[in-house]
Protein backbone atom coordinates (compact mmCIF):
# COMPACT_ATOMS: atom_id res chain seq x y z
CA UNK A 1 0.00 0.00 0.00
CA UNK A 2 3.20 2.07 0.72
CA UNK A 3 4.14 2.36 -2.67
CA UNK A 4 0.33 3.30 -4.10
CA UNK A 5 0.25 6.12 -1.37
CA UNK A 6 3.35 7.20 -2.39
CA UNK A 7 1.95 7.53 -6.01
CA UNK A 8 -0.79 9.41 -5.17
CA UNK A 9 1.14 12.43 -4.89
CA UNK A 10 2.35 12.91 -8.49
CA UNK A 11 -0.08 9.98 -10.36
CA UNK A 12 -3.43 9.27 -8.48
CA UNK A 13 -4.43 5.64 -9.52
CA UNK A 14 -8.18 7.44 -10.48
CA UNK A 15 -6.41 9.56 -13.22
CA UNK A 16 -5.08 6.47 -15.11
CA UNK A 17 -8.93 5.75 -15.61
CA UNK A 18 -10.25 9.36 -16.16
CA UNK A 19 -7.07 9.23 -19.00
CA UNK A 20 -8.19 6.15 -20.62
CA UNK A 21 -11.97 6.64 -21.09
CA UNK A 22 -11.30 10.11 -22.12
CA UNK A 23 -8.66 8.67 -24.88
CA UNK A 24 -11.74 6.06 -25.61
CA UNK A 25 -14.34 8.76 -25.87
CA UNK A 26 -12.23 10.88 -27.95
CA UNK A 27 -11.55 7.83 -30.54
CA UNK A 28 -15.26 7.43 -31.00
CA UNK A 29 -16.62 10.57 -31.64
CA UNK A 30 -13.63 11.04 -34.43
CA UNK A 31 -14.68 7.40 -35.44
CA UNK A 32 -18.26 8.89 -36.20
CA UNK A 33 -17.00 11.99 -37.84
CA UNK A 34 -19.07 11.78 -41.37
CA UNK A 35 -16.66 13.06 -43.19
CA UNK A 36 -13.24 10.92 -45.11
CA UNK A 37 -10.36 11.46 -47.34
CA UNK A 38 -11.14 9.78 -50.84
CA UNK A 39 -14.99 8.52 -49.78
CA UNK A 40 -18.06 10.64 -48.84
CA UNK A 41 -20.23 8.43 -45.64
CA UNK A 42 -23.70 8.00 -46.74
CA UNK A 43 -24.96 10.37 -43.44
CA UNK A 44 -23.08 13.26 -45.33
CA UNK A 45 -25.27 12.41 -47.89
CA UNK A 46 -28.06 12.18 -46.38
CA UNK A 47 -27.47 15.59 -44.76
CA UNK A 48 -26.59 17.07 -48.05
CA UNK A 49 -30.02 15.90 -49.51
CA UNK A 50 -32.31 17.04 -46.42
CA UNK A 51 -34.63 20.22 -47.63
CA UNK A 52 -34.02 19.99 -51.27
CA UNK A 53 -36.27 18.67 -54.32
CA UNK A 54 -36.48 14.83 -54.60
CA UNK A 55 -36.25 12.92 -58.03
CA UNK A 56 -40.35 13.01 -58.29
CA UNK A 57 -40.73 16.70 -56.59
CA UNK A 58 -38.05 17.69 -60.31
CA UNK A 59 -40.33 15.79 -62.22
CA UNK A 60 -43.25 17.56 -61.13
CA UNK A 61 -40.92 20.66 -62.26
CA UNK A 62 -40.60 19.21 -65.52
CA UNK A 63 -44.47 18.39 -65.79
CA UNK A 64 -45.29 22.20 -65.20
CA UNK A 65 -42.77 23.03 -67.90
CA UNK A 66 -44.20 20.43 -70.34
CA UNK A 67 -41.05 18.46 -70.83
CA UNK A 68 -42.77 15.36 -71.61
CA UNK A 69 -39.96 13.14 -72.85
CA UNK A 70 -37.66 14.48 -70.13
CA UNK A 71 -40.23 14.08 -67.61
CA UNK A 72 -40.68 10.25 -68.54
CA UNK A 73 -37.00 9.43 -67.95
CA UNK A 74 -36.87 11.02 -64.36
CA UNK A 75 -40.42 9.13 -63.89
CA UNK A 76 -38.18 6.10 -64.85
CA UNK A 77 -35.59 7.15 -62.44
CA UNK A 78 -38.08 7.93 -59.50
CA UNK A 79 -39.36 4.48 -59.94
CA UNK A 80 -35.67 2.63 -60.00
CA UNK A 81 -34.60 4.71 -56.71
CA UNK A 82 -38.01 3.95 -54.76
CA UNK A 83 -39.11 7.28 -54.45
CA UNK A 84 -41.93 7.72 -52.71
CA UNK A 85 -43.82 10.50 -54.61
CA UNK A 86 -43.50 8.37 -57.71
CA UNK A 87 -46.67 7.73 -58.27
CA UNK A 88 -48.11 11.16 -58.14
CA UNK A 89 -45.77 11.93 -60.36
CA UNK A 90 -47.24 9.22 -62.72
CA UNK A 91 -50.75 10.64 -62.31
CA UNK A 92 -49.46 13.81 -63.59
CA UNK A 93 -47.30 12.83 -66.66
CA UNK A 94 -50.66 10.81 -67.15
CA UNK A 95 -53.10 13.70 -67.69
CA UNK A 96 -50.32 15.98 -69.15
CA UNK A 97 -50.00 13.49 -71.86
CA UNK A 98 -53.95 12.83 -72.03
CA UNK A 99 -53.92 16.73 -72.70
CA UNK A 100 -51.24 16.62 -75.47
CA UNK A 101 -50.63 13.38 -77.39
CA UNK A 102 -49.49 14.81 -79.92
CA UNK A 103 -46.42 16.10 -78.58
CA UNK A 104 -45.51 12.80 -76.82
CA UNK A 105 -43.30 11.24 -80.20
CA UNK A 106 -41.64 14.76 -79.96
CA UNK A 107 -40.86 15.00 -76.10
CA UNK A 108 -42.60 18.12 -75.76
CA UNK A 109 -43.44 21.38 -78.03
CA UNK A 110 -40.83 23.44 -79.42
CA UNK A 111 -41.82 26.69 -81.59
CA UNK A 112 -38.73 25.91 -84.00
CA UNK A 113 -39.83 22.41 -85.05
CA UNK A 114 -43.29 23.33 -84.97
CA UNK A 115 -43.78 24.83 -88.31
CA UNK A 116 -41.25 22.05 -89.91
CA UNK A 117 -43.47 19.00 -88.84
CA UNK A 118 -46.69 20.59 -87.71
CA UNK A 119 -46.60 19.25 -83.97
CA UNK A 120 -50.40 19.90 -83.56
CA UNK A 121 -51.06 17.11 -85.88
CA UNK A 122 -51.68 14.22 -84.13
CA UNK A 123 -48.59 11.22 -86.25
CA UNK A 124 -50.20 8.37 -84.43
CA UNK A 125 -47.15 7.67 -82.31
CA UNK A 126 -48.26 7.14 -78.56
CA UNK A 127 -44.87 6.82 -76.99
CA UNK A 128 -41.42 8.58 -76.84
CA UNK A 129 -40.06 8.23 -80.35
CA UNK A 130 -36.04 8.66 -81.04
CA UNK A 131 -35.78 12.48 -83.03
CA UNK A 132 -33.64 10.67 -85.85
CA UNK A 133 -36.60 8.89 -86.92
CA UNK A 134 -38.38 12.13 -88.45
CA UNK A 135 -35.47 13.65 -89.75
CA UNK A 136 -34.15 10.52 -91.73
CA UNK A 137 -36.60 10.55 -94.04
CA UNK A 138 -36.02 12.75 -97.37
CA UNK A 139 -38.93 15.29 -97.09
CA UNK A 140 -37.69 16.10 -93.42
CA UNK A 141 -34.58 16.53 -94.41
CA UNK A 142 -35.38 19.13 -97.34
CA UNK A 143 -37.42 20.78 -95.44
CA UNK A 144 -34.74 21.70 -92.75
CA UNK A 145 -32.09 22.75 -95.43
CA UNK A 146 -34.79 24.97 -96.45
CA UNK A 147 -35.67 26.29 -93.01
CA UNK A 148 -32.25 26.50 -92.38
CA UNK A 149 -30.72 28.28 -95.15
CA UNK A 150 -32.07 31.46 -94.02
CA UNK A 151 -30.78 31.81 -91.01
CA UNK A 152 -28.14 34.28 -89.97
CA UNK A 153 -26.22 32.34 -87.21
CA UNK A 154 -22.79 31.79 -88.64
CA UNK A 155 -22.76 28.81 -86.43
CA UNK A 156 -25.41 27.50 -88.68
CA UNK A 157 -24.29 27.94 -91.76
CA UNK A 158 -20.78 26.16 -91.37
CA UNK A 159 -22.23 23.80 -90.15
CA UNK A 160 -24.84 23.60 -93.25
CA UNK A 161 -21.67 23.32 -95.41
CA UNK A 162 -19.62 20.67 -93.84
CA UNK A 163 -22.20 18.58 -95.78
CA UNK A 164 -20.14 19.48 -98.81
CA UNK A 165 -16.73 17.90 -97.28
CA UNK A 166 -16.04 14.28 -98.87
CA UNK A 167 -13.04 13.75 -96.80
CA UNK A 168 -14.12 11.21 -93.82
CA UNK A 169 -13.56 8.12 -91.81
CA UNK A 170 -16.96 6.82 -90.80
CA UNK A 171 -19.89 8.12 -93.00
CA UNK A 172 -20.79 7.90 -96.22
CA UNK A 173 -20.54 11.61 -97.92
CA UNK A 174 -23.65 13.00 -98.03
CA UNK A 175 -24.27 13.56 -102.16
CA UNK A 176 -23.45 9.76 -102.30
CA UNK A 177 -25.94 7.23 -101.71
CA UNK A 178 -26.36 6.05 -98.43
CA UNK A 179 -25.18 9.58 -96.89
CA UNK A 180 -28.94 10.16 -95.09
CA UNK A 181 -27.76 9.58 -92.08
CA UNK A 182 -24.94 12.20 -92.55
CA UNK A 183 -27.08 14.55 -94.10
CA UNK A 184 -29.77 13.90 -90.91
CA UNK A 185 -27.09 14.38 -88.12
CA UNK A 186 -25.51 17.38 -89.53
CA UNK A 187 -29.33 18.93 -90.21
CA UNK A 188 -29.83 17.99 -86.22
CA UNK A 189 -26.89 19.95 -84.93
CA UNK A 190 -27.83 23.15 -86.86
CA UNK A 191 -31.26 23.13 -85.75
CA UNK A 192 -29.81 22.69 -82.21
CA UNK A 193 -27.57 25.30 -83.04
CA UNK A 194 -30.05 27.88 -84.20
CA UNK A 195 -32.54 27.14 -81.70
CA UNK A 196 -30.39 27.72 -78.91
CA UNK A 197 -30.35 24.47 -77.33
CA UNK A 198 -26.78 23.90 -77.05
CA UNK A 199 -24.77 25.08 -73.94
CA UNK A 200 -23.08 28.21 -75.03
CA UNK A 201 -19.17 26.41 -74.29
CA UNK A 202 -20.59 23.33 -76.61
CA UNK A 203 -21.68 25.80 -79.08
CA UNK A 204 -18.82 27.91 -79.49
CA UNK A 205 -16.53 24.79 -79.58
CA UNK A 206 -18.89 23.29 -82.82
CA UNK A 207 -18.25 26.22 -84.29
CA UNK A 208 -14.42 26.38 -83.82
CA UNK A 209 -14.87 22.50 -85.84
CA UNK A 210 -17.00 23.62 -88.35
CA UNK A 211 -14.70 26.21 -89.15
CA UNK A 212 -11.23 24.05 -88.76
CA UNK A 213 -13.20 21.44 -90.89
CA UNK A 214 -14.34 23.57 -93.69
CA UNK A 215 -10.73 25.07 -93.51
CA UNK A 216 -9.03 21.23 -94.26
CA UNK A 217 -11.72 20.15 -96.09
CA UNK A 218 -12.16 16.98 -93.84
CA UNK A 219 -14.44 16.45 -91.16
CA UNK A 220 -11.62 15.53 -88.65
CA UNK A 221 -12.75 15.76 -84.83
CA UNK A 222 -16.46 17.21 -86.03
CA UNK A 223 -17.25 13.48 -87.48
CA UNK A 224 -16.55 11.78 -83.74
CA UNK A 225 -19.25 14.50 -82.84
CA UNK A 226 -21.33 13.71 -85.57
CA UNK A 227 -21.16 9.48 -84.61
CA UNK A 228 -21.86 10.41 -80.71
CA UNK A 229 -24.93 12.89 -81.43
CA UNK A 230 -26.03 10.05 -83.88
CA UNK A 231 -25.79 7.25 -81.39
CA UNK A 232 -27.70 9.83 -79.24
CA UNK A 233 -30.65 10.84 -81.64
CA UNK A 234 -31.45 7.12 -82.04
CA UNK A 235 -31.88 6.58 -78.37
CA UNK A 236 -33.84 10.26 -77.30
CA UNK A 237 -36.62 11.76 -78.52
CA UNK A 238 -35.86 16.06 -78.98
CA UNK A 239 -37.11 17.42 -75.70
CA UNK A 240 -35.18 14.60 -73.99
CA UNK A 241 -31.76 15.55 -76.22
CA UNK A 242 -32.53 19.36 -76.23
CA UNK A 243 -32.28 19.06 -72.04
CA UNK A 244 -29.50 16.99 -72.24
CA UNK A 245 -27.01 18.92 -74.39
CA UNK A 246 -28.75 22.30 -72.75
CA UNK A 247 -26.43 21.07 -69.61
CA UNK A 248 -23.38 19.62 -71.89
CA UNK A 249 -20.53 21.69 -72.04
CA UNK A 250 -18.11 19.73 -74.39
CA UNK A 251 -18.21 17.68 -77.38
CA UNK A 252 -16.09 15.13 -75.08
CA UNK A 253 -19.17 15.00 -72.96
CA UNK A 254 -21.21 13.91 -75.60
CA UNK A 255 -18.85 11.25 -76.36
CA UNK A 256 -18.88 9.88 -72.97
CA UNK A 257 -22.64 9.95 -72.62
CA UNK A 258 -23.15 7.68 -76.06
CA UNK A 259 -20.72 5.69 -74.72
CA UNK A 260 -22.60 4.85 -71.60
CA UNK A 261 -25.95 4.75 -73.88
CA UNK A 262 -24.41 1.72 -76.04
CA UNK A 263 -22.37 -0.07 -72.59
CA UNK A 264 -25.43 0.68 -70.02
CA UNK A 265 -28.80 0.98 -71.69
CA UNK A 266 -30.54 -0.37 -68.20
CA UNK A 267 -29.18 2.77 -66.41
CA UNK A 268 -30.06 5.45 -69.21
CA UNK A 269 -32.87 6.97 -67.08
CA UNK A 270 -30.38 7.00 -64.08
CA UNK A 271 -27.92 8.72 -65.88
CA UNK A 272 -30.23 11.11 -67.68
CA UNK A 273 -32.04 12.27 -64.24
CA UNK A 274 -28.16 12.80 -62.27
CA UNK A 275 -27.25 14.81 -65.43
CA UNK A 276 -30.49 17.17 -65.50
CA UNK A 277 -30.89 16.77 -61.89
CA UNK A 278 -27.53 18.13 -60.80
CA UNK A 279 -27.35 20.60 -63.47
CA UNK A 280 -23.62 19.60 -65.13
CA UNK A 281 -23.67 16.40 -67.72
CA UNK A 282 -19.85 16.56 -67.46
CA UNK A 283 -19.88 15.76 -63.98
CA UNK A 284 -22.13 12.79 -63.95
CA UNK A 285 -20.06 11.54 -67.32
CA UNK A 286 -16.58 11.70 -65.43
CA UNK A 287 -18.07 10.22 -62.44
CA UNK A 288 -19.36 6.94 -64.43
CA UNK A 289 -16.29 6.59 -66.39
CA UNK A 290 -13.76 6.17 -63.28
CA UNK A 291 -16.19 3.92 -61.25
CA UNK A 292 -18.20 2.24 -63.57
CA UNK A 293 -21.06 -0.33 -62.25
CA UNK A 294 -20.00 0.41 -58.62
CA UNK A 295 -20.23 4.37 -59.77
CA UNK A 296 -24.11 4.17 -61.05
CA UNK A 297 -25.11 1.91 -57.80
CA UNK A 298 -23.59 4.94 -55.90
CA UNK A 299 -25.52 7.91 -58.05
CA UNK A 300 -28.68 5.72 -57.35
CA UNK A 301 -28.27 6.00 -53.55
CA UNK A 302 -27.82 9.82 -53.90
CA UNK A 303 -30.64 10.53 -56.43
CA UNK A 304 -32.64 8.93 -53.52
CA UNK A 305 -31.40 11.14 -50.79
CA UNK A 306 -32.06 14.42 -53.12
CA UNK A 307 -30.60 16.82 -55.25
CA UNK A 308 -28.20 18.25 -52.91
CA UNK A 309 -26.99 14.67 -52.23
CA UNK A 310 -26.14 14.27 -56.09
CA UNK A 311 -24.66 17.58 -56.82
CA UNK A 312 -22.28 16.83 -52.95
CA UNK A 313 -21.10 13.29 -54.65
CA UNK A 314 -20.62 14.72 -57.71
CA UNK A 315 -18.73 17.51 -56.52
CA UNK A 316 -16.44 15.45 -54.52
CA UNK A 317 -16.06 12.63 -57.29
CA UNK A 318 -15.12 9.75 -54.62
CA UNK A 319 -17.23 6.81 -53.95
CA UNK A 320 -19.87 6.28 -51.04
CA UNK A 321 -18.27 4.45 -47.91
CA UNK A 322 -20.63 1.85 -47.52
CA UNK A 323 -19.39 0.49 -44.34
CA UNK A 324 -19.99 4.18 -42.66
CA UNK A 325 -23.68 2.86 -41.36
CA UNK A 326 -23.22 5.01 -38.14
CA UNK A 327 -22.17 8.30 -37.81
CA UNK A 328 -23.10 11.69 -36.58
CA UNK A 329 -25.50 13.96 -37.87
CA UNK A 330 -26.42 17.63 -37.42
CA UNK A 331 -23.79 20.04 -36.66
CA UNK A 332 -21.33 17.50 -37.38
CA UNK A 333 -22.62 16.59 -40.78
CA UNK A 334 -23.35 20.31 -41.32
CA UNK A 335 -19.46 21.21 -40.62
CA UNK A 336 -18.02 18.23 -42.60
CA UNK A 337 -20.24 20.45 -45.56
CA UNK A 338 -19.06 23.41 -44.99
CA UNK A 339 -15.47 22.45 -44.08
CA UNK A 340 -14.24 18.95 -45.28
CA UNK A 341 -11.00 19.63 -44.59
CA UNK A 342 -11.08 20.83 -41.24
CA UNK A 343 -13.43 18.47 -40.03
CA UNK A 344 -11.25 16.03 -41.77
CA UNK A 345 -7.97 17.19 -39.76
CA UNK A 346 -10.30 17.34 -36.42
CA UNK A 347 -10.99 13.90 -37.05
CA UNK A 348 -7.08 12.53 -37.59
CA UNK A 349 -6.15 15.14 -34.18
CA UNK A 350 -9.00 13.60 -32.49
CA UNK A 351 -7.26 9.85 -33.49
CA UNK A 352 -4.20 11.08 -32.12
CA UNK A 353 -4.83 13.02 -29.27
CA UNK A 354 -7.44 9.95 -28.00
CA UNK A 355 -4.80 7.58 -28.58
CA UNK A 356 -2.50 9.67 -26.79
CA UNK A 357 -4.24 9.81 -23.66
CA UNK A 358 -5.12 6.05 -23.85
CA UNK A 359 -1.64 5.28 -23.60
CA UNK A 360 -0.49 7.98 -21.35
CA UNK A 361 -3.32 6.60 -18.90
CA UNK A 362 -1.82 2.76 -19.65
CA UNK A 363 1.83 4.84 -18.99
CA UNK A 364 0.63 6.43 -15.59
CA UNK A 365 -0.40 3.20 -14.66
CA UNK A 366 2.62 1.40 -15.16
CA UNK A 367 4.27 3.90 -13.27
CA UNK A 368 1.27 3.65 -10.29
CA UNK A 369 2.09 0.02 -10.24
CA UNK A 370 5.98 0.06 -10.37
CA UNK A 371 6.28 2.28 -7.16
CA UNK A 372 5.91 6.03 -7.96
CA UNK A 373 8.98 7.92 -6.52
CA UNK A 374 10.69 5.38 -5.63
CA UNK A 375 11.68 3.61 -8.72
CA UNK A 376 11.13 6.91 -10.66
CA UNK A 377 14.69 6.59 -12.02
CA UNK A 378 14.86 2.94 -12.76
CA UNK A 379 10.78 2.14 -14.36
CA UNK A 380 10.65 2.60 -18.40
CA UNK A 381 8.14 5.32 -19.37
CA UNK A 382 6.30 4.25 -21.98
CA UNK A 383 6.16 6.68 -25.35
CA UNK A 384 2.70 7.46 -25.50
CA UNK A 385 3.12 9.72 -28.52
CA UNK A 386 5.18 7.57 -30.32
CA UNK A 387 2.47 4.95 -30.02
CA UNK A 388 -0.11 7.35 -30.42
CA UNK A 389 0.84 7.83 -33.80
CA UNK A 390 0.88 4.47 -35.04
CA UNK A 391 -2.23 3.96 -33.26
CA UNK A 392 -4.04 7.39 -35.18
CA UNK A 393 -2.00 5.73 -38.63
CA UNK A 394 -3.48 2.40 -38.38
CA UNK A 395 -7.53 3.89 -37.67
CA UNK A 396 -7.29 6.29 -40.44
CA UNK A 397 -6.25 3.51 -42.81
CA UNK A 398 -9.26 1.36 -40.88
CA UNK A 399 -11.90 4.48 -41.56
CA UNK A 400 -10.70 5.19 -44.96
CA UNK A 401 -11.22 1.86 -46.81
CA UNK A 402 -10.06 3.31 -50.60
CA UNK A 403 -6.41 4.99 -48.79
CA UNK A 404 -4.80 2.19 -50.05
CA UNK A 405 -7.27 -0.12 -51.86
CA UNK A 406 -6.80 0.35 -56.21
CA UNK A 407 -9.88 1.06 -57.75
CA UNK A 408 -11.61 -1.47 -59.60
CA UNK A 409 -11.20 -1.18 -63.42
CA UNK A 410 -14.63 0.21 -64.33
CA UNK A 411 -16.69 -1.48 -67.26
CA UNK A 412 -17.44 1.21 -68.71
CA UNK A 413 -14.26 3.50 -69.77
CA UNK A 414 -13.56 3.20 -73.32
CA UNK A 415 -11.99 0.31 -75.20
CA UNK A 416 -9.79 0.72 -77.83
CA UNK A 417 -9.88 -2.26 -80.50
CA UNK A 418 -7.09 -2.25 -82.80
CA UNK A 419 -8.21 -4.36 -85.63
CA UNK A 420 -4.79 -6.17 -86.47
CA UNK A 421 -4.76 -7.56 -82.57
CA UNK A 422 -8.50 -8.63 -83.22
CA UNK A 423 -7.35 -12.78 -84.03
CA UNK A 424 -4.68 -13.21 -81.17
CA UNK A 425 -5.54 -14.81 -78.29
CA UNK A 426 -7.65 -13.24 -75.45
CA UNK A 427 -5.86 -12.46 -72.34
CA UNK A 428 -7.11 -13.62 -68.61
CA UNK A 429 -8.86 -11.84 -66.80
CA UNK A 430 -6.57 -10.98 -64.06
CA UNK A 431 -3.65 -9.74 -66.27
CA UNK A 432 -0.28 -9.72 -64.50
CA UNK A 433 -0.56 -5.86 -64.33
CA UNK A 434 -3.52 -5.68 -62.73
CA UNK A 435 -2.49 -8.11 -60.15
CA UNK A 436 0.56 -6.60 -59.60
CA UNK A 437 -1.69 -3.55 -58.05
CA UNK A 438 -2.21 -4.30 -54.58
CA UNK A 439 -5.46 -3.76 -52.97
CA UNK A 440 -5.99 -3.52 -49.04
CA UNK A 441 -9.65 -4.25 -48.21
CA UNK A 442 -11.40 -4.96 -44.54
CA UNK A 443 -9.99 -8.12 -43.45
CA UNK A 444 -6.37 -6.62 -44.64
CA UNK A 445 -7.17 -4.00 -41.92
CA UNK A 446 -8.07 -5.73 -39.26
CA UNK A 447 -5.29 -8.32 -39.31
CA UNK A 448 -2.72 -5.57 -39.54
CA UNK A 449 -4.38 -4.00 -36.39
CA UNK A 450 -4.68 -7.34 -34.48
CA UNK A 451 -0.54 -7.88 -35.17
CA UNK A 452 -0.16 -4.55 -34.18
CA UNK A 453 -1.81 -4.74 -31.03
CA UNK A 454 -0.15 -8.00 -30.30
CA UNK A 455 3.26 -5.94 -30.14
CA UNK A 456 1.61 -3.55 -28.15
CA UNK A 457 0.78 -6.61 -25.61
CA UNK A 458 3.99 -7.82 -25.30
CA UNK A 459 5.52 -4.45 -25.10
CA UNK A 460 3.34 -3.81 -21.98
CA UNK A 461 4.50 -7.35 -20.81
CA UNK A 462 7.91 -6.83 -21.21
CA UNK A 463 7.74 -3.33 -19.67
CA UNK A 464 6.17 -5.08 -16.49
CA UNK A 465 8.99 -7.46 -15.95
CA UNK A 466 11.75 -5.12 -16.48
CA UNK A 467 9.90 -3.22 -13.39
CA UNK A 468 9.03 -6.32 -11.34
CA UNK A 469 12.81 -7.31 -11.27
CA UNK A 470 13.71 -3.69 -10.37
CA UNK A 471 11.57 -3.86 -7.45
CA UNK A 472 13.11 -6.89 -5.74
CA UNK A 473 14.85 -6.10 -3.18
CA UNK A 474 18.35 -7.91 -3.67
CA UNK A 475 21.59 -7.29 -5.44
CA UNK A 476 22.44 -5.95 -8.80
CA UNK A 477 24.61 -8.42 -10.18
CA UNK A 478 21.41 -10.98 -8.86
CA UNK A 479 19.41 -8.58 -11.16
CA UNK A 480 21.29 -9.11 -13.85
CA UNK A 481 21.28 -12.45 -13.71
CA UNK A 482 17.25 -12.43 -13.52
CA UNK A 483 17.41 -9.97 -16.63
CA UNK A 484 19.46 -12.50 -18.87
CA UNK A 485 17.03 -14.55 -17.30
CA UNK A 486 14.12 -13.18 -18.87
CA UNK A 487 15.90 -13.37 -22.44
CA UNK A 488 13.44 -15.25 -24.18
CA UNK A 489 10.57 -13.46 -23.04
CA UNK A 490 12.25 -10.24 -24.36
CA UNK A 491 12.65 -11.63 -27.97
CA UNK A 492 8.93 -12.83 -27.58
CA UNK A 493 7.97 -10.25 -30.05
CA UNK A 494 9.58 -11.98 -32.88
CA UNK A 495 8.33 -15.32 -32.07
CA UNK A 496 4.77 -13.81 -32.06
CA UNK A 497 5.88 -12.02 -35.48
CA UNK A 498 6.74 -15.15 -36.98
CA UNK A 499 3.63 -17.06 -35.80
CA UNK A 500 1.62 -14.18 -37.15
CA UNK A 501 3.06 -14.29 -40.61
CA UNK A 502 2.31 -17.83 -40.62
CA UNK A 503 -1.32 -17.90 -39.59
CA UNK A 504 -1.71 -15.05 -41.67
CA UNK A 505 -0.15 -17.27 -44.66
CA UNK A 506 -2.30 -20.25 -43.84
CA UNK A 507 -5.45 -18.51 -43.84
CA UNK A 508 -4.88 -16.64 -47.18
CA UNK A 509 -4.34 -20.41 -48.65
CA UNK A 510 -7.15 -21.91 -47.60
CA UNK A 511 -8.91 -18.25 -48.86
CA UNK A 512 -10.45 -17.29 -45.61
CA UNK A 513 -8.64 -13.81 -45.99
CA UNK A 514 -8.08 -12.37 -48.91
CA UNK A 515 -4.32 -12.88 -50.60
CA UNK A 516 -2.36 -9.86 -49.77
CA UNK A 517 1.36 -10.00 -48.52
CA UNK A 518 1.18 -7.01 -46.78
CA UNK A 519 -0.97 -8.47 -43.82
CA UNK A 520 0.89 -11.45 -43.59
CA UNK A 521 4.57 -9.97 -43.24
CA UNK A 522 3.14 -6.92 -40.71
CA UNK A 523 3.44 -9.23 -38.58
CA UNK A 524 7.03 -9.90 -38.90
CA UNK A 525 7.87 -5.92 -38.89
CA UNK A 526 5.44 -5.22 -35.56
CA UNK A 527 7.78 -8.14 -34.22
CA UNK A 528 11.11 -6.82 -35.01
CA UNK A 529 10.17 -2.94 -33.92
CA UNK A 530 8.75 -4.44 -30.92
CA UNK A 531 12.13 -6.38 -29.75
CA UNK A 532 14.13 -3.44 -31.32
CA UNK A 533 12.49 -1.00 -28.60
CA UNK A 534 12.57 -3.83 -25.88
CA UNK A 535 16.08 -4.59 -26.14
CA UNK A 536 17.42 -1.35 -27.06
CA UNK A 537 16.30 1.67 -25.39
CA UNK A 538 15.28 -0.56 -22.25
CA UNK A 539 16.57 -3.79 -21.65
CA UNK A 540 19.81 -2.47 -22.89
CA UNK A 541 20.05 0.49 -20.64
CA UNK A 542 18.81 -0.85 -17.64
CA UNK A 543 21.47 -3.71 -17.43
CA UNK A 544 24.38 -0.87 -18.26
CA UNK A 545 23.18 0.18 -14.78
CA UNK A 546 23.42 -2.61 -13.37
CA UNK A 547 26.64 -3.21 -13.99
CA UNK A 548 27.84 -0.13 -13.26
CA UNK A 549 26.18 -0.56 -9.65
CA UNK A 550 27.59 -3.85 -9.27
CA UNK A 551 31.34 -2.58 -9.64
CA UNK A 552 32.97 -1.31 -6.50
CA UNK A 553 33.44 1.95 -5.86
CA UNK A 554 37.01 3.63 -5.03
CA UNK A 555 38.24 7.04 -3.01
CA UNK A 556 42.38 7.47 -3.93
CA UNK A 557 42.89 9.59 -1.12
CA UNK A 558 42.18 6.90 1.74
CA UNK A 559 42.73 4.09 -0.53
CA UNK A 560 39.04 2.58 0.84
CA UNK A 561 37.07 0.56 -1.26
CA UNK A 562 33.64 0.53 -0.64
CA UNK A 563 31.26 -2.08 -2.18
CA UNK A 564 28.82 -0.45 -4.28
CA UNK A 565 24.80 -0.15 -2.42
CA UNK A 566 22.31 -2.80 -3.96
Amino acid sequence: MSAWADSDSRFPPTSTFVLAAAGLLLIAIAWLLPVNLKSVSPALLRTAGAGTPSVAEYGRQLVESEKIGAAALVLSAAQAVGDPHAAALADELSRLTARQPEFVAWGGWDPFIDPLFKLHENTGRGESTPVLTFFITEKARNSLRDYLGGSRSLGVQDLLRTRDITAMSNFVPVNQPGGQALDSVILLTALLYQGEHLSPSLQRELRGLAEAALERKELGELELFYLDLLSLGRRLDWGQLSELLNRTDSTKTVGEYAHLARVAPDQLPLIYTAALFSDSADRVATYLIQYGKTGAEDLRVALADGQGAVRQLLLRQVPINRERSVALVGDAATLALLYPRLTLALKWLGFFAGAFLLFRGLDRWLYAFGGGEAHSATLPHFKSGVLALVAALLLVVATEPFLLKAAPPSEYRFHLVIPVLANTATPSAQSPTSSAHSTMDTSTVISIGVFALLQVVTYLICLLKIGEIDRQDMSPLLKLRLMENEENLFDSGLYIGMMGTATALVLQVVGVIPANLLAAYSSNLFGIVCVALVKIRHVRGYKRRLILQSQPLSTPASGIVTPAKA
